[in-house]
């Protein structure tokens, strides 16, 4: 059980052994994974790699996070953006050649100052200064960050198409983070899609960090079809950002 989030139930104690408990996953092992809003994929990326190994046959892999609970809501140029959301997916072995065909992760530590929380980690420990300073809400430059995220999702998304010989016409959909819709705008053009295979649900959950992507494929799961060819986007705080390619593995709406 992989756990993609930056809102654990405790800085110390992963949430992920909790939640294997609560579903009774007794066989499994379980850890949380940090990667900001890129987290998911991170986790996608990491879960396909234990079973292409052949030592698991099954990942649970899980995207939540509770945003509302580093969120100051007197803060409206943060306050705006984020929502709380969950989602999981199960990965199997396919001997059909589907799946996922291609990942492509990065990250820039030199973004870290754009989008972070300031205060609670060992950089900096929770004190009473570091609470009255509101350090432990989450802090976010948004012009860089905003100009960081347009450029990395567009650029990864369409190094993964050439990188896979890719046109727009063989994309069903392209399911990108929700943070932000010049970001997924920008991202589908450089792709070369139009607006009816792109998955937009912001205007509903917010962002959610890691909750968005599979939050997306749950919505639109019954016009998924066997083979459709998917690309996943997704950039977030430290900075990271990713892009998933994957053959849709089954026909969901049978």
């Amino acid at each position: 059980v992989i756990l993609a989030t930056i809102t654990p139930d405790y800085h110390v104690a992963s949430t992920a052994p909790t939640v294997a408990s609560a579903i009774n996953a007794l066989n499994a092992y379980a850890f949380d994974i940090n990667a900001a809003c890129s987290g998911f994929l991170y986790g996608m990326s990491t879960a396909t790699s234990y079973i292409e190994s052949g030592r698991y046959k099954k990942v649970l892999l899980i995207g939540a996070d509770m945003m509302s609970s580093i969120v100051d809501y007197t803060d409206r140029s943060t306050s705006i953006l984020f929502g709380d959301g969950a989602g999981a997916i199960l990965l199997e072995p396919s001997a059909e050649g589907l799946g996922i065909q291609d990942s492509i992760l990065k990250s820039d530590g030199a973004g870290r100052s754009f989008l972070h929380m300031k205060g609670g980690g060992s950089q900096k420990p929770s004190t009473h200064e570091t609470v009255d300073n509101k350090d432990h809400y989450i802090f976010q430059d948004g012009q860089p960050v905003f100009k960081a995220a347009v450029k990395s999702m567009a650029d990864v998304s369409e190094e993964i198409m050439e990188k896979n010989n890719l046109t727009a016409e063989d994309v069903a959909w392209l399911v990108p983070h929700q943070a932000n819709k010049r970001i997924i705008d920008a991202t589908a053009r450089r792709m070369g899609v139009g607006d009816d295979k792109v998955m937009l649900n912001i205007q509903k959950y917010g962002n959610t960090t890691n909750g968005t992507i599979p939050l997306c494929l749950w919505e639109w799961e019954n016009q998924l079809n066997k083979g459709d060819n998917i690309i996943l986007a997704a950039f977030g705080g430290g900075f990271t950002w990713g892009s998933i390619y994957l053959k849709w593995a089954y026909d969901s709406n049978k």
